[in-house]
């Protein structure tokens, strides 16, 4: 988890047990710990659909013809 030096403070009503849960899914010493991994896991997931989606999109204007060998797509 990269350090950030810029923090704000904030107020949150959270609930424990899943803080507890991620705590430990995460093996995170602090609640602000495993609060951070989780938003940087959700970031990172964000980027990586972002980027599988935008590789789709290519994939699909390039005009590639996909042939169907097996016969097992839908017409």
């Amino acid at each position: 988890m990269p350090r950030t030096r810029n923090r704000a403070h904030k107020h949150f009503q959270l609930d424990p047990s899943k803080i507890t849960r991620a705590q430990m899914a995460l093996r995170a010493n602090t609640e602000t710990e495993a609060i951070e991994r989780a938003l940087d896991l959700v970031i990172a997931e964000h980027k990586s659909n972002r980027l599988g989606t935008e590789a789709n999109d290519r994939f699909v204007k390039s005009g590639i013809e996909i042939k169907d060998v097996y016969g097992k797509l839908e017409q």
